[in-house]
């Protein structure tokens, strides 16, 4: 009997590192679950694409349910949507708080909850969280307490959730990039931001998408934050 094909869930899907995830894991025949804002439709039949913000509990749980029902599974979700506003500390507006904390934490929090729970009455899972090394190595004139504070949450809850579900078949692990190359990042500013890097170079995105079928792919893996930075977290 042929094994039945396996299905990603992937939040911030649209674009950049999302967008990579998409095709690195229908490029190993994986159907997908794609969600981000702005997503547009998809003539693939094996990407199903939920247009919403994921910080709303009501498109966390549309993504999964018609998920489901499209595919009948839902084996990996990835936590990538995310985002990142750089400004000094007292300088961040409550409304800054409330949006950082609603993707960062609230999309995370939503999706998984319904993921999970289908992965356990599967017996089997893998939940992927995209951080940043910035949780555990702070740049000078990089401000990032909103990032540290959501993601350095997020990095925790892995290794909580992993524990959690060791013995029901679910795996939880992150990817912690360093600063990637995606259209976030003006051309100009490359070369700086390279030089933020003991490698000296950007990331890529197919740095973080080979990190992320990496874990997917390793069976004895679970709560662990796979830092993938070019040697930051070493430090510089």
């Amino acid at each position: 009997m042929n094994s039945p094909r396996k299905v990603v869930a992937i939040t911030g899907a649209s674009q950049g590192i999302g967008a990579g995830l998409v095709k690195a894991f229908r490029d190993r025949d994986y159907r997908v679950i794609a969600n981000s804002r702005s997503i547009k439709p998809s003539s693939d039949p094996d990407v199903l694409v939920i247009a919403g913000d994921i910080s709303d509990r009501k498109v966390a749980e549309r993504m999964i349910k018609e998920g489901m029902a499209k595919f009948g599974r839902i084996d990996t979700l990835v936590n990538n949507a995310g985002i990142f506003v750089a400004k000094p500390f007292t300088e961040y507006t409550a409304e800054d708080y409330a949006n950082v904390l609603a993707i960062n934490l609230g999309g995370f929090f939503h999706v998984s909850q319904f993921a999970v729970a289908e992965m356990v009455k599967q017996g089997s899972g893998h939940v992927i969280n995209i951080t940043t090394t910035l949780v555990d190595h702070a740049i000078d004139g990089v401000p990032s307490v909103l990032a540290s504070l959501t993601k350095g949450g997020l990095d925790a809850a892995t290794r909580s959730m992993a524990i959690e579900y060791a013995k029901r078949g679910v795996r939880v692990n992150a990817v912690s990039p360093g600063i990637i190359k995606t259209p976030m990042h003006a051309p100009e500013t490359h070369a700086t931001l390279a030089g933020l890097h003991p490698v000296n170079r950007m990331g890529e995105i197919s740095d973080i998408t080979q990190a992320v079928l990496y874990l997917e792919s390793a069976g004895f893996v679970t709560g662990e934050t796979l830092h993938v930075d070019g040697g930051q977290v070493a430090g510089h």
